[in-house]
């Protein structure tokens, strides 16, 4: 367990960066004249000056705040530490809504203490929400105040609402596995990037289902999800930490449904 001094000290620092990182975004959010760079061949995959700024500033503040802890980010090289901590930071998740002008991207930052994340934030700087989970807390705060988190309670699978990104990211057979799971909940959204797994968080919806990711696109989900009450795991019911397959959900009971259709996909 975390000395108080530490803990607080992690926390402190996680919202330094969370506030630096709204002032590079929102700098270059629905502004005139955005580009991308694709850093994917064969597909789409951008990244734009945005990102980049954001998170060349947490990592800056970082070197100045923790300078002992390791740092792994989307857009620039592992950062080895001493501590045992681990910083893990995707500046904009979600850079597609973030170039339509859709509040749906965000910043996710979590601590990983070398088995998962002890800490997670995601923070929508234009709604101005923050999602804060672990280290003792599960808050909201944003305009509207600060309420606590927590996941619903269990409702049949036929009355789950599940959101995702597919079928835009995932294997024909991981989507196969995904259309069996949303033929059978009441409701269906699509593309709501982190923000989906913040509404878990909040007590909205009951499940995300994703392919694909990596350790950056949710390990701060998993710390704010767990932190108020719900189970992240892989499609096998295993540790999701590393990213892959990932399924998200309110409650076990939502959970172990859905993970007995999602199971049936064949291995990665």
């Amino acid at each position: 367990m975390l000395a108080g001094a530490i803990r607080d000290d992690l926390l402190r620092t996680a919202h330094a960066l969370a506030d630096a990182a709204r002032v590079e975004t929102l700098a270059h959010f629905r502004r005139p004249g955005l580009s991308a760079d694709n850093k994917l061949a064969g597909g789409f995959d951008p990244v734009t000056v945005a990102d980049r700024n954001a998170e060349a500033r947490m990592r800056a503040l970082l070197a100045e705040m923790r300078p002992d802890d390791a740092i792994l980010g989307e857009e620039f090289a592992e950062r080895a530490g001493t501590s045992g901590l681990t910083w893990v930071l995707d500046p904009i998740d979600g850079t597609r809504a973030f170039l339509s002008g859709a509040p749906t991207w965000g910043v996710l930052i979590a601590v990983d203490a070398g088995d998962g994340p002890i800490l997670g934030l995601i923070d929508q700087p234009h709604i101005g929400e923050r999602f804060v989970g672990g280290l003792g807390q599960a808050v909201l705060s944003g305009p509207r105040g600060t309420v606590d988190l927590k996941t619903r309670a269990p409702v049949p699978l036929s009355q789950a609402i599940l959101f995702s990104t597919f079928p835009e990211i995932g294997s024909s057979a991981e989507e196969a596995a995904f259309r069996d799971l949303s033929a059978r909940v009441r409701l269906t959204r699509y593309g709501a990037d982190c923000y989906a797994y913040a509404l878990v968080a909040l007590g909205q919806i009951d499940l995300v289902v994703e392919a694909g990711l990596q350790p950056y696109d949710v390990q701060a989900p998993i710390a704010v999800i767990e932190a108020a009450g719900g189970i992240v795991t892989d499609w096998r019911g295993g540790p999701a930490h590393r990213g892959g397959r990932v399924l998200a959900a309110a409650n076990p009971a939502i959970h172990a449904e859905a993970l007995a259709i999602l199971a049936r996909a064949p291995a990665a």
